[in-house]
């Protein structure tokens, strides 16, 4: 049996760094901080990790809302496709600053684009 994502990347502990550092590269940005301006970030940093290591094939403990609930007032606030790419691009920086290998990078990356129709809730 091959290694999931999860355990190809690192586990845990590459999960909780990709979520910190990505999460500082967001937060710095100010074509998306705005839509973070009102959010508790050790609860989003927790949800986050907890989502990621589920849908990297690690331990399933996520219990946050799906993504159209979880995004839906985001929407309503005007997040579109150049925020998603954006946030997408944070993402993909920080897995190379990490020295995740270019094809877990892409499996990542195609697991991330196939959130953008719920997340804008189309």
């Amino acid at each position: 049996m091959s290694a999931s994502l999860y355990q190809k990347i690192g586990g845990a502990a590459a999960v909780e760094a990709a979520v910190d550092l990505f999460y500082r590269k967001v937060l710095t940005d100010p074509h998306v901080m705005d839509f973070f301006a009102s959010t508790d970030m050790d609860d989003q940093r927790a949800k986050q990790k907890s989502f990621l290591t589920m849908v990297f094939g690690g331990p399933h403990e996520y219990t946050g809302r799906d993504m159209r609930a979880a995004h839906a007032k985001l929407v309503e606030d005007g997040l579109n496709d150049s925020h998603f790419d954006r946030v997408a691009a944070h993402l993909q920086a920080t897995l190379e600053e990490l020295e995740v290998d270019e094809g877990s990078i892409a499996e990542v990356m195609a697991i991330a684009g196939g959130t953008r129709d719920d997340v804008l809730n189309r």
